[in-house]
Parts: structure tokens; sequence; C-alpha cells
């Protein structure tokens, strides 16, 4: 007899499934442009990631002569990892076309560029990626006008 039982994936193995949101960074930045790019990890990396526990709150991308990394990504160890365990904060490469690390590099060496993962979520096929933004930093009156238009928005909509 076959086993004709239904296994039911729980919302970890769903495919395209975001594992974090970088929710601060579209306050704080103003994104120009918009990549995708994979993550290189290891295996206890992947298992933390599964879980759901990262942060990307202090990272950002670098390039480095023609590779570009993530660096300030916090991916804790995994709880049932042994001795070849994970460094928690270690710089990760990114895998980005050269014509792609090209263009991030010509705007980040002009002033007030940075680049900024906004976040981090599982392909179809299980692949860990990471969508990088191109930003530039707002102003404190930048900030304001957005939540006085995004306020009257909301405004409006409440009086139809």
């Amino acid at each position: 007899m076959s086993d004709t039982r239904k296994t039911r994936k729980t919302s970890v193995d769903l495919p395209g499934r975001t594992v974090v949101l970088h929710k601060k960074a579209r306050h704080r930045f103003e994104v120009i442009e918009e990549f995708e790019a994979g993550l290189v990890l290891r295996g206890t990396e992947v298992k933390s990631l599964r879980e759901g526990k990262v942060s990307l709150d202090e990272a950002f991308g670098r390039i480095d002569g023609k590779e570009a990394f993530l660096v300030g990504c916090h991916i804790p160890e995994y709880f049932a990892g042994n001795r070849q365990n994970h460094d928690p904060l270690r710089r990760r490469k990114l895998l980005l076309q050269r014509r792609e690390i090209k263009r991030i590099e010509t705007k980040v060496t002009q002033k007030g560029f940075t680049v900024v993962p906004l976040r981090l979520y599982f392909s179809d096929r299980g692949f860990a990626k990471v969508t990088l933004g191109l930003c530039r930093g707002k102003r404190m009156g930048d900030k304001r006008e957005v939540i006085k238009r995004r306020e009257a928005e909301r405004q409006m909509r409440q009086d139809l």
C-alpha cells in the first residue's frame, strides 16, 4: 500500500516567503533603484533563516573590488548547531552580475548614495535572496512631507 497522506507545508516552506523586511529603510532612505541578489550562505545560516531569525537593521551593501558583500546582517547561530556553527555577523557574498556591480559602484561613489537591504526572502526554488535598494538619505523635512501627504490621503479616503 502506498502512503497517501498529504504532507502539510508550514509557512516556512512556502515558496517566495519573505523572511524579514527592513521596515525603517523606506522611512529613512529614498529608494532610487532596486536589485535582486542571491546570498552565499552556510548550512546553519539557512536553518536560522528558515526559522525567521535575522536582523537587517544595521546591514548595508559594500562593493570590494569586483565583488559585492552584505555587511552587518545579523543571523544568530542555529540552536541545534555544533562547534562548526557560523559567525553571526560575518560578511556574506552577494551574487550579482558584473554590470549590476559596476552600476552600483558608480552610484555609490557619488555623494549621498548607499546600498541598503530592503527584504530577505526565499525564492520559489528555495534559494535565499535579498532585495537591495540603491538609496539616498532623506532629510527631516522630506520625512515630514511624506507623513503629511499620507495623512491627507487617509483623510480624503475617510471623507469619501
